[in-house]
């Protein structure tokens, strides 16, 4: 890994430059609590934000604590009436129960190279690359990480560049390496404006 500060080596790509201006210093922190940032990218496929964040914030007050025991403990009909589907409840409950038999936490996965923390995760029935790869960014903290399987990445790179395919946005993002979860970052504060 490169001593280079994340945002220079970004702004040597003219565009990306322009981005980091307009939205100033994001980073990429590793999460406090692993298992509850977890739950926030199950709850979050394939909805809105806003959907995601009315579901998320109705699942975390009835839960208290975002703990396996606390999901396991959860009545599914109780987690259904909070907006979550039967399968997002036993997403929830495999994450769980995944997060109780082995060590998913930074410290447990500290040995695992990227592609390595995918594969363990999506071992796990409802975590697929997305959500393994929103782990590494948010959870981990891994500063390399491009989600193209994410749908805002995606729209924002045709949008800044004007890219047609998966190929081209890894073209453009080549640019960014080692901090592609930076420019990630900066490609979701453009879409979301």
């Amino acid at each position: 890994m490169t001593d280079a500060d994340p945002h220079d080596v970004l702004r040597t790509d003219p565009v990306m430059a322009g981005v980091v201006d307009a939205h100033g210093p994001l980073t990429v922190q590793p999460a406090d609590d692993e298992f509850r940032r977890l739950v926030v990218s199950i709850v979050n496929q394939q909805l809105s934000t806003a959907s995601a964040a009315a579901i998320r914030e109705r699942l975390f007050d009835h839960l208290g604590d975002v703990t396996p025991a606390a999901v396991l403990d959860a009545d599914t009909d109780a987690l259904r009436d909070l907006g979550l589907s039967r399968t997002k409840a036993e997403y929830l409950r495999n994450a769980a129960t995944a997060f109780r038999e082995r060590d998913l936490t930074r410290t447990g996965l500290a040995d695992h190279d990227d592609d390595a923390v995918v594969d363990e995760l999506t071992q796990i029935r409802g975590i697929g690359q997305w959500t393994a790869e929103m782990y590494l960014i948010f959870v981990l903290g891994r500063e390399d990480v491009l989600p193209l399987g994410d749908l805002a990445v995606r729209r924002g790179l045709e949008d800044l560049y004007g890219c047609d395919s998966r190929d081209e946005m890894r073209e453009v993002a080549a640019a960014w390496r080692p901090y592609r979860s930076y420019g990630t970052r900066y490609v979701w504060a453009h879409y979301e404006n």
